[in-house]
């Protein structure tokens, strides 16, 4: 019990990027500018599916829900790592603090790996499929697998975040990160944790390893289909719908599994620190812009927007 009392009495600090405060400075500026990009794009793309009723039908659906997604993932990590990067890593968070960024940061980024799998396979259905495409993805099977991809976030993150913050933490309160990552966290508890961090290892790899095969399944039988297409045109058109959710997987899986599925011998904290300031703040800025860009209904429905102003 009096270890468990002075556990909860500690507090954690992150580790600066820098001892110079005119580089922490920029810093904070660069992150703060990526932050309301990822905000005002993802809003915009969430915003123009709900007020088009053209854009009603469920790939947009899905698209609207990974934005909303990226707005609370990503603000599940800005602010503190802002305040942290004013303060020159002053900023304290406590032990209740750190394990709610933790949940929701993996909750959310979990949900947003299992809907990256739905939205693959949303196309499959689309391309694969076409005449059986609006009775197969029904209303209610989108709701169902936005739900589910929700649903096991949750179960994901939950016994995660329980098993690392029943560890016991004391002396060194140093996070070398900018957020309460996992594996950051757990090089703080003075205790072994070989069994959490096999743990982490085994559930990050079932995790990441189970929708990376969907979406390479769904995608082996999407190109086929597009090979079959006669019309250069039909080819181009079923391609560019894909090719931009194939770079959002590569950006969100490739960080990802380099984070959690690097051996512990060949981690490194400072590495560790820069991939995920692209999976946490650069990937959010570029998935609306790379939808936007290669998506032709969305671009038309953001000029028709910006027109009425």
């Amino acid at each position: 019990m009096e270890e468990i009392n002075k556990t909860a009495k500690i507090q954690f600090f992150f580790r600066p990027f820098s001892a110079d405060p005119k580089i922490q400075v920029g810093i904070f500026v660069a992150f703060l500018v990526m932050y309301l990009t990822s905000l005002g794009g993802n809003t915009t793309i969430a915003v123009l599916v709900q007020i088009n009723p053209s854009l009603h039908i469920p790939m947009y659906f899905f698209l609207a829900n990974l934005a909303v997604l990226e707005i609370f993932y990503t603000s599940a990590i800005a602010p503190l790592a802002l305040a942290n990067l004013l303060s020159m890593g002053k900023t304290p968070v406590s032990i209740p603090g750190c394990g709610a960024q933790m949940f929701f940061f993996v909750f959310l980024g979990g949900a947003d790996c299992v809907l990256l799998a739905v939205m693959a396979y949303d196309r499959f259905v689309a391309i694969c499929y076409p005449l059986r495409y609006t009775r197969i993805m029904s209303w209610s099977l989108c709701v169902e697998l936005m739900v589910g991809s929700l649903v096991l976030g949750f179960l994901l993150s939950l016994p995660l975040t329980i098993l690392i913050f029943h560890l016991p933490f004391c002396g060194h309160n140093e996070i070398h990160h900018f957020y309460c990552d996992m594996p950051a966290v757990m090089r703080l508890a003075c205790a072994d944790t070989h069994t959490h961090q096999t743990a982490l290892y085994i559930i990050s790899f079932i995790v990441l390893s189970v929708p990376l095969s969907l979406i390479s399944t769904s995608y082996i039988f999407i190109m086929a289909a597009i090979l079959r297409i006669r019309s250069a045109e039909g080819r181009h058109r079923a391609f560019s719908t894909c090719s931009s959710h194939i770079l959002v997987v590569l950006l969100q899986y490739g960080c990802t599994s380099f984070i959690y599925l690097s051996p512990r011998s060949s981690y490194s904290p400072e590495m560790g620190r820069v991939v995920s300031v692209v999976y946490t703040f650069i990937t959010p800025i570029l998935n609306p812009l790379i939808y936007s860009m290669r998506n032709r209904e969305l671009k038309d429905a953001l000029r028709r927007a910006l027109r009425k102003f």
